[in-house]
């Protein structure tokens, strides 16, 4: 596994945001009681829309479009030769929690070439998921500089492939270089348990980091 981040740099983040929703505040009996966006983010391969549709309670909404000769030399195929989709806009899915929590998930592109986009789907989000590769570790130093540069909170989660090698958490976050405060987990983005771990990790970890309580029942 690599030790250092290295070029080439996602954009320069927007200003941050107070996390407020734009829709609307009449706290209707048929909406969710809490809203909460997240991202999910990483390079290209690691499992975003996996993850999206492990735990989405409606049909996911996806951009996937097919690999095509025009991509050769564009996108890294290193370690995911397989993969024969790539997602060209964004991933959507909704999951509810007891208590009436809801989380929208955004799946972020992961080509370099698509990255102008995580400025507008990162607006308002409480927090984001970078799922990382072992094999391609490399593949999510962007998405880390990202939500480092923009203070959005955020956690690495490992997504176990059956054909990588296994690390530790500690030995990830030293080979990420990631501050001793940000949480490290592995995962299974094909199975919902997993997956759902992970947010709640996150929701915590971003509760956590701005001095609010656990959000109750916010467990799958």
């Amino acid at each position: 596994m690599s030790s250092a981040r290295s070029e080439p740099h996602p954009p320069e983040p927007d200003a941050p945001t107070d996390g407020a929703s734009d829709g609307p505040a009449d706290g209707s009996a048929d909406g969710p009681r809490v809203a909460l966006k997240i991202l999910v983010a990483g390079g290209f391969g690691v499992g975003k829309t996996t993850l999206v549709g492990a735990v989405s309670e409606i049909r996911p909404l996806r951009t996937e479009e097919a690999l095509t000769d025009v991509s050769v030399g564009v996108d890294d195929l290193d370690g995911v030769a397989a993969k024969t989709t790539t997602t060209v806009a964004m991933d959507f899915g909704r999951i509810t929690l007891r208590d009436g929590v809801a989380i929208y998930l955004f799946g972020t592109p992961g080509q370099e070439r698509f990255w102008f986009m995580w400025n507008e789907l990162s607006l308002g989000a409480l927090g984001a998921v970078v799922l990382a590769d072992t094999r391609r570790l490399t593949a999510s130093f962007a998405s880390i500089d990202y939500f480092e540069r923009k203070g959005t909170p955020f956690v690495v989660a490992v997504n176990c492939f059956d054909e990588a090698d296994r690390y530790e958490p500690h030995e990830i976050r030293t080979a990420l270089a990631l501050d001793p405060h940000v949480p490290v987990l592995l995962c299974d983005a094909r199975h919902a348990t997993s997956a759902k771990e992970v947010l709640v990790s996150l929701v915590e970890h971003a509760l956590r980091l701005v001095g609010g309580s656990r959000v109750q029942g916010a467990h799958p």
